[in-house]
């Protein structure tokens, strides 16, 4: 059996190192070769309204960006309101010419909906629009995890996740 003396001296040394700022820092790091960023157009609605939700892929390396695949799936606490009832209905990529339709909306493939290859420094957003039922139940939240996997043009990889949506709180009327 491990001694409570020796997780709290353990634990006092992590703090009094962090306080110096001894500790490593995640930030120290910065982003990694491809980030994913979501974003929300609102924070709130009704049963019957929508909200977008759109995704951000970045390239941060110095290669092309060739291939994406991405998942999305509800939270678990989203999970656990059966009475939430929401769909995505709609997807679109933001392009020069202005959004094009995307194809699988579903809760896989949505990296192919990036518009790949994505040159080195550039970004690309893909929005969901996530339709909240007239008859789902209210206050609660609706979110969403993702995680990704992207290849370059150099023969590299990079995974990452899970990355969060802003929730949605469903209000009663």
């Amino acid at each position: 059996m491990r001694s409570p003396l020796r997780r709290r001296l353990g634990l006092t040394v992590a703090l009094v190192l962090a306080g110096f700022g001894l500790a490593p820092s995640a930030s120290a790091a910065g982003p990694g070769p491809a980030e994913l960023t979501f974003t929300s157009d609102s924070a709130t609605t009704t049963p019957g309204g929508t909200v977008n939700l759109s995704m951000t892929l970045t390239n941060n390396k110095t290669y092309d960006l060739w291939f994406v695949y991405q998942s999305i799936d509800p939270t678990w606490l989203t999970t656990q309101r059966p009475d939430l009832k929401y769909a995505i209905t709609g997807c679109s990529l933001a392009t020069a010419t202005g959004p094009t339709a995307c194809s699988g909306t579903g809760p896989t493939d949505l990296g192919t909906n990036y518009g790949a290859p994505v040159p080195p420094g550039q970004s690309r957003t893909v929005t969901l629009t996530l339709q909240i039922a007239a008859d789902s139940g209210c206050n609660g939240n609706i979110g969403f995890y993702s995680y990704f996997y992207a290849e370059f043009s150099d023969g590299t990889s990079t995974s990452g996740g899970p990355v969060h949506t802003p929730e949605t709180r469903v209000l009663c009327s």
